[in-house]
């Protein structure tokens, strides 16, 4: 991996990590203008590394939660509706 993603995805892990300790669910958005005023390719790479985190942190909450209804005899969480979906 190059410099860019390398830097821009360990800001983006801190800033999650940041985020959870402070509850601000907006912090990655503020660092994200802080890095435009410099760089909008270090912007667009950092908000790319945010977006993947967040989204893995999301599927790995489904997932977890639908193995432990299995396990358990629940009711497994449903999975959103997609755009493609229909009414």
């Amino acid at each position: 991996m190059g410099i860019l993603q390398d830097l821009t995805e360990k800001l983006a892990r801190d800033v999650v990590d940041a985020m959870d300790e402070t509850g601000d669910d907006r912090l990655h958005e503020k660092v994200g203008k802080v890095l435009l005023d410099s760089s909008p390719t270090t912007q667009e790479a950092y908000m790319t590394a945010v977006r993947v985190i967040l989204a893995e942190r999301k599927g790995r909450k489904f997932l977890e939660q639908t193995l432990k209804a299995k396990r358990e005899g629940g009711t497994a969480p449903a999975a959103p509706r997609g755009p493609d979906a229909g009414h």
